[in-house]
Formats: structure tokens, C-alpha cells, sequence
């Protein structure tokens, strides 16, 4: 029992020397005063998860308002002492929208908020901070109350690890209305280091990718271009014998912890991986495009459908393992799709019930193995 508790206080004592952290009061003035001196880092990457409607913006001010406690503010401290903001996009975004400070990330201020009724303020419909038209704006007396009004800001102090702001992002998220995986892993990039997620974004944006995988705009718009760069980046050079159902089990969790770990790569390590990404791109957009994320019904002779997963999981993952393992490739690629949607598995049927990790723990395997020269 007494080693327990030694073992315990040992483990206490390094956590507490990984989380450095503070907190205290601040006024929304003085917030956004630290906005708008650049003190405050909402990261424009950021923005694309400020999705609240105009009444959950309406409420929020409300409640400032009517005095009811708003929940903490998160911040990290960044190495020049400047605070970046971890949890709490929608309120402090809300909170510098009213105010007409917010910043669209391209050198614009996004349009102020114009308020919506709400149930105890019905008052608020169509208010807004300030304007010429006095009946339109909120009071002077409003503005200040506004101002004045206190929001607890927790610190993560620059002596914490990274891995921390992975960490407490990840929790923050499970007690509050959770974003999609994908959105969640952005924030999660961006917390831990902004720029690796700035070049994740721009292997989103490769043409060769981008034509090939021809998304919609609605998966697009679902940040379904970058899920898929990072399956690539975690899953195409990942050692066959780490295929099985149960090392795949919880994939979103897999792809969290994985693709954290490689924003702490060298610059050198990104490199080879953008290189493997760019060349297996080229190679399939030159192949073939589209059709081979496409299925091929050999009955009609011809592809059909949209974007499959199945595909990508086969043939991108499977060009990218021979390419980062400098090993010869099928030239005749096209082909290889055909064969392998003519195979009497691969018909109508073929993934139903099927949960993603028992497809990839399959397909994966067997990509590398038909696109093997």
C-alpha cells in the first residue's frame, strides 16, 4: 500500500512538472484589447469552427448581460509570452464579432454581429454594438456593462509540453458538444503546432490530390480532403503486421495521437513525407485521375460512381507504401484497379456492415501487395 502511494506521488510530481498553468479574471475590454495589440492569437485556421448561429451568439451576450457565469476561457502561452487560444473559439469569436473586431484572417473585420431576440432579452432582435441609428445599438451603459463583465481565462504556461495543449483539447471537447473527428484533429494541429497544420493544409491543396480524389463540395466543406491527407500521412508507410482489427481499433484516436506525433517531426522527416504524398499524387492524377478511386463494373465496361474510400485505401495507400520504401510499382495502374473490381468479392455487397478498421485491416495489406511490381 505504501509503495502505491509513493508510486502515486512520483507519477504526481512529473505530470505536474509536463502542466505548468494559471488562471485569473479578465474583462472582455481587456481581452480585446490584448486582440487587437496581437497579444491574443486566434489563429485564422481557427475560424473555419466558428460555426454558431446568430441566437447561440445572441444568448451568449445575454447571458454577459444578465450576469450569468460564462464557462472558462483556455490560452496557452506561446515562447514570446503572447496567449493562443485553445477552447473557447465560439465565445471569445462571438465576443469580438459583436464588437466588430474580429478579424476574417484576411486583413478583413468580419461583418459585427446583428443580435437576434432571445428568451429573456426579446429586446435584443436586431441590436447591435454601435451605429448611427441610436434605436438600433446597444446603450452606452450597455456596452461598458459589456466590457467590464469578467471571463476566468485558464493559462497553460509555456513551460508545459505540447503534447499538453494536445491533451487538454482533446478533454475539453469530451465535455462539451464535440466537433467532428476531423475538426477536433485540426484544433488539435493547430494547438500543437500551427505550422505543421498550415502545411497539412497545403497537401490538401496539392493539385495532383486535389484532382484526383475530385471530392464534392459538401465533403470538402466537411474537411473530408484533409481527413484523407491524414490517413495517408499516418496509414501508408505503417508496417503491414499493425493491420490487425485490434491495433485498429478506435481509428479516430489512432490518427489523433499519430498525427500529433508527427507534427514534431524534423524538417527533414516532412520533407520525405511531402515528397512520398506529392510523387504518389502525381502518379495516380497521371494514371488515371479519378477513375481510380472510382469502381469499375466490368459488366458495363466502365467506372461509375463517386470518390470510395475502399480506393483510396487500396491504391493510394499502397502507391505511397512502394514509393516511401523506394520499391517498383505497377505502371499500368488503371489495370490494376479493373482487376481488382472484377474480383467476385469486390461485386455489389462488398463492404456492407463493414466497420472502417476491419476494411482497412484487408484492404491495406492487399494494396500493397497488387500494386507491387
Amino acid at each position: 500500500m505504501k509503495t502505491e502511494a509513493v508510486g502515486l506521488e512520483a507519477q504526481l510530481a512529473e505530470a505536474r512538472r509536463t502542466i505548468s498553468a494559471d488562471g485569473y479574471p479578465m474583462s472582455i475590454g481587456e481581452l480585446t484589447n490584448m486582440y487587437k495589440s496581437g497579444e491574443l492569437i486566434v489563429r485564422p485556421e481557427f475560424q473555419r469552427f466558428f460555426r454558431w448561429t446568430s441566437l447561440q451568439k445572441s444568448r451568449l451576450i445575454e447571458s454577459v448581460l444578465l450576469g450569468i457565469p460564462i464557462p472558462s476561457i483556455f490560452v496557452a502561452q506561446t515562447e514570446d509570452g503572447k496567449w493562443e487560444l485553445v477552447d473557447g473559439l465560439q465565445r471569445v469569436s462571438t465576443l469580438l464579432q459583436l464588437q466588430g473586431e474580429l478579424d476574417t484572417g484576411e486583413g478583413k473585420k468580419m461583418t459585427p454581429l446583428v443580435m437576434e431576440a432571445t428568451s429573456y432579452l426579446p429586446a435584443l432582435e436586431g441590436k447591435v454594438w454601435q451605429s448611427e441609428d441610436q434605436s438600433e445599438s446597444l446603450s452606452e451603459a450597455q456596452r461598458l456593462d459589456i466590457k467590464r463583465s469578467k471571463l476566468d481565462i485558464k493559462i497553460i504556461k509555456r513551460e508545459s509540453t505540447p503534447a499538453t495543449k494536445y491533451d487538454l483539447f482533446q478533454r475539453l471537447n469530451n465535455y462539451g458538444t464535440p466537433l467532428t473527428s476531423q475538426e477536433l484533429r485540426s484544433s488539435l494541429l493547430v494547438a500543437v503546432s500551427s505550422d505543421f497544420f498550415a502545411w497539412m493544409e497545403r497537401m490538401a491543396s496539392y493539385p495532383a490530390f486535389v484532382e484526383s480524389t475530385l471530392l464534392s463540395d459538401r465533403l470538402v466543406e466537411e474537411r473530408f480532403d484533409l481527413e484523407l491527407v491524414t490517413r495517408f500521412m499516418v496509414l501508408h508507410n505503417r508496417p503491414t503486421n499493425r493491420f490487425t482489427l485490434t491495433l485498429l481499433r478506435d481509428l479516430p484516436r489512432l490518427l489523433d495521437d499519430e498525427i500529433v506525433k508527427m507534427a514534431t517531426l524534423s524538417g527533414s522527416a516532412i520533407a520525405q513525407l511531402e515528397h512520398v504524398f506529392k510523387t504518389t499524387f502525381v502518379f495516380i492524377n497521371q494514371s488515371g485521375g479519378p477513375d481510380v478511386f472510382r469502381k469499375w463494373d466490368p459488366q458495363r465496361s466502365q467506372f461509375r460512381g463517386s470518390f470510395l474510400s475502399t480506393s483510396f485505401e487500396v491504391f493510394a495507400l499502397g502507391i505511397g507504401y512502394q514509393i516511401a520504401n523506394n520499391n517498383p510499382y505497377q505502371q499500368g495502374l488503371l489495370a490494376v484497379v479493373k482487376e481488382f473490381w472484377s474480383r467476385p468479392e469486390m461485386q455489389s455487397g462488398f463492404a456492407t456492415g463493414r466497420s472502417t478498421e476491419a476494411r482497412l485491416a484487408e484492404f491495406v495489406p492487399l494494396g500493397r501487395e497488387i500494386t507491387a511490381e
